[in-house]
């Protein structure tokens, strides 16, 4: 099904879905009716997120929660003080025992706070195991999964999506679901959303069309297990995990109806929009999707890629400019390469450019892009991505400890020299 933000309907066996109400005293095939809120009962229509389900056993049914005992990387604290330095780590290694999805992500980065609903917290992972009988829920925001190597299978509560390379997926707060991985390994990156919901952002002058279209947006249809059994689930609350046993698969939703639910986006169907005169355009025109905070204009979170595109741009320095922002950017890499980076920054390799931290491109972009010849010129075989915050975000300690950290990025600039020849270049 198609569309963001649409209200939807599906169900797995005909006549499962109640019509003109949501609660009939006698459900069809015995079904338990159960909503999930994803907003306050009384937020404004346009941004009330629920959903109805429809499901063999209430989510209720469920033994009693006990810590669970987690990799520490998953909820490494943040280190402190923090740095202006700029950072850039490798992938994370592919591991040498059975490791799935949950157990491999190491947290890179985070800011704000899961209590206080703001912020994010930032993860890679590499993982060569599906997580079978173990499944997940978030209480404290939603998961964005960017695959980077190996397509992934996200078993839902309310549907199945399938993700390669190239496609993200959104798992709403509270949703449980578990990552199982369609080849034998996979790698990428994760974030969870601590902020308000993301929202395709607001297009102003560009018009009723562009970036990314709503109608690009996919959600599953309902899919049902009927599976009796003893299952795990993993709850995180307030930056802590729980565990507790099901007595059945949590796929038991046979339909459901609503607007809140997880979904995929195809990230080569952007739009992108560039300039087709002079200059190298903000990065917040890539925005893809957007976290706002109570200031407008201001994100608490933007989504934000580099894809294939034209370069045009006339008597123009045509990478990133140098610059310092007062915004924070965590930045991963997909496919190829990036215009702005050379050796050092390779497919599943990520970097971090906190508030007024100077960057911009290296020495040997800095190089070629100057003595470029400028003719159109496509970007091909590229997909990037950064992950933009008001709020400064703070490198943990495995980031900076856990073997990943590349110690001499700084080199990358220090060959830049003086160009300054005292008087207008003629």
């Amino acid at each position: 099904m198609s569309g963001f933000g649409n209200e939807f309907a599906t169900e797995a066996i005909k006549g499962a879905l109640p019509q003109g109400r949501n609660s009939p005293q006698r459900p069809a095939f015995g079904l338990y009716p159960e909503q999930i809120s994803g907003s306050a009962f009384t937020a404004p229509r346009d941004r009330n997120l629920r959903s109805w389900m429809y499901r063999i056993l209430p989510s209720v049914r469920h033994g009693a929660y006990q810590p669970w005992e987690h990799p520490s990387d998953l909820s490494a604290t943040a280190h402190q003080p923090v740095s202006p330095q700029q950072e850039r780590w490798n992938p994370p290694p592919m591991p040498k025992h059975d490791c799935h999805w949950l157990g491999s992500l190491k947290r890179m980065a985070l800011n704000g706070s899961a209590a206080a609903r703001q912020g994010a917290s930032i993860y890679v992972y590499a993982a060569n195991a599906s997580m079978d009988e173990c499944f997940f829920q978030s209480a404290d925001g939603e998961w964005l999964i960017i695959p980077q190597e190996g397509g992934l299978v996200i078993v839902t509560e309310l549907g199945k999506l399938d993700i390669d390379p190239g496609f993200i997926a959104i798992i709403p707060r509270g949703i449980r679901f578990q990552v199982n991985l369609a080849s034998s390994t996979a790698r990428g990156y994760a974030c969870e959303n601590w902020g308000a919901p993301f929202r395709l952002p607001d297009l102003g002058p560009i018009g009723s069309n562009g970036l990314a279209n709503p109608r690009d947006f996919e959600y599953p249809v309902a899919s049902y297990i009927d599976k009796p059994g003893s299952y795990q689930l993993v709850s995180k609350l307030l930056d802590a995990y729980w565990v507790c046993e099901l007595p059945t698969h949590p796929m038991n939703v046979v339909a459901w109806h609503g607007n809140y639910a997880p979904y995929r986006y195809h990230l080569k169907r952007f739009n992108t929009i560039n300039t087709v005169s002079f200059d190298h355009p903000d990065p917040s025109i890539f925005t893809v999707l957007t976290s706002p905070t109570d200031n407008p204009g201001t994100a608490n979170l933007d989504f934000v890629i580099f894809p294939e595109r034209w370069m045009v741009a006339e008597d123009s320095f045509r990478p990133p400019w140098f610059h310092r922002n007062v915004m924070s950017e965590f930045m991963g890499l997909i496919e190829g390469t990036y215009d702005a980076k050379g050796d050092g920054f390779s497919p599943g390799c990520s970097s971090l450019h906190n508030c007024m931290s100077a960057h911009g491109p290296d020495a040997h972009s800095v190089e070629v892009a100057s003595a470029a010849v400028l003719e159109p010129h496509k970007q091909t075989g590229t997909l990037a991505f950064m992950l933009e915050s008001s709020l400064v975000f703070q490198p943990t300690d495995f980031a900076l400890h856990g073997g990943l950290r590349q110690s001499d990025y700084l080199a990358c600039w220090q060959s830049l020299q003086s160009r300054f020849r005292g008087s207008a270049a003629t």
